[in-house]
């Protein structure tokens, strides 16, 4: 399925069950687009460490209308400086059309140039995640066009969460490198964290039509890290309930994992996925050597298999990088600059 661009009509919400009908399909060049703000968060703490997780945002303003008269949602600023002392670039707001009929929500922030970097969140994340917000602050600082976006089933977009869906969010992440090209914009990296960082893994192997992809923390053996939200008898849980419901302290139930999402995760083999990467696709892999989730070892997995891959450890960090943001923002920065320049094999 094609994607398209799908705007928001008067009042809507993007999380409501049914998928907004498209209207039409415009070029995302100024000034057609009045340049949104990031959009609003609240204290609500990611799952993989309390540093970087962004509340869903609030309701969206009424629309206002471009000099051409399509309408288009003003969203207010993302925070306080307290919060985003390096906030990104303005944005604007872009809706997309999965594979599955579900609308993704993103926002692209235009800094002149047609070549654009999609950044992706992790885990139960989303784009306003504040590592994700950090990067994009620094590459459009760079002059870089950036486009950050919610999964299915995450933030803002459509779709039910699921546990696993790491091959559906790549192809999530096909429909959008889809619609840029289709904008006649030139999807020069992607990058991701986290589970996101799979997810690059797996979008290189299968789809091989990005030249530079960025793993941050991503896991090599995804049999690795279940027990420990789980539990230890997960397997003998699951296969007698068929689902184990993943509770926060206070009992409420946070999410479902069935049995066909877990073995939807447990057969990926990333071993596989990384010897398939094509040695043209330009890869690097960055981690903390202090990664509290994700073993650094996992990112030498990575390094002794991936054809044209280059690893750069940051000493210190942990998995969201929570005190060393700018070592990860330069390090990015270097990775997407550096394919630029066409250097040679890393």
């Amino acid at each position: 399925m094609k994607p398209k661009l799908l705007l928001l009509p008067t009042g809507s919400h993007t999380g409501a069950s049914q998928p907004t009908p498209p209207v039409g399909r415009i070029p995302l060049r100024p000034p057609l687009l009045t340049p949104l703000t990031c959009l609003p968060r609240t204290s609500h703490l990611c799952l993989c460490s309390a540093c970087c997780r962004r509340p869903r945002p609030q309701r969206q303003p009424p629309p206002i209308r471009s000099r051409s008269g399509h309408s288009f949602s003003m969203a207010e600023h993302l925070s306080s400086s307290q919060d985003a002392p390096n906030p990104p670039a303005p944005a604007q707001r872009v809706l997309v059309t999965n594979t599955h009929g579900e609308t993704l929500v993103g926002l692209l922030h235009h800094m002149g140039s047609d070549k654009v970097v999609v950044l992706c969140h992790g885990f139960r994340a989303s784009k306003d995640d504040s590592l994700i917000t950090d990067l994009a602050a620094a590459l459009t600082k760079q002059g870089i066009s950036v486009f950050r976006f919610d999964f299915s089933g995450n933030g803002e977009s459509e779709g039910e969460f699921q546990y696993g869906n790491y091959k559906k969010e790549a192809a999530d992440l096909h429909s959008v490198v889809l619609y840029l090209r289709q904008e006649k914009y030139n999807v020069a990296a992607i990058v991701g964290h986290s589970k996101g960082g799979d997810v690059m893994v797996l979008y290189a192997s299968i789809y091989n039509d990005v030249p530079t992809v960025v793993n941050l923390s991503g896991r090599f053996n995804l049999e690795k890290g279940i027990e420990e939200r789980l539990g230890k008898e997960f397997m003998d849980r699951i296969n007698k309930e068929g689902y184990i419901d993943v509770t926060n302290k206070s009992g409420k139930v946070l999410y479902r994992v069935t049995k066909e999402t877990l073995m939807e995760r447990l057969s990926i083999d990333m071993h596989a996925s990384s010897l398939s990467i094509s040695k043209e696709c330009r890869f690097f892999t960055i981690h903390g050597s202090a990664d509290e989730i994700i073993p650094v070892e996992d990112a030498y997995e990575f390094a002794k298999l991936i054809p044209n891959h280059k690893l750069r450890v940051i000493e210190g960090a942990n998995h969201c990088y929570t005190a060393h943001r700018r070592e990860l923002s330069d390090a990015v920065v270097e990775a997407i600059t550096s394919s630029e320049a066409g250097e040679t094999k890393p």
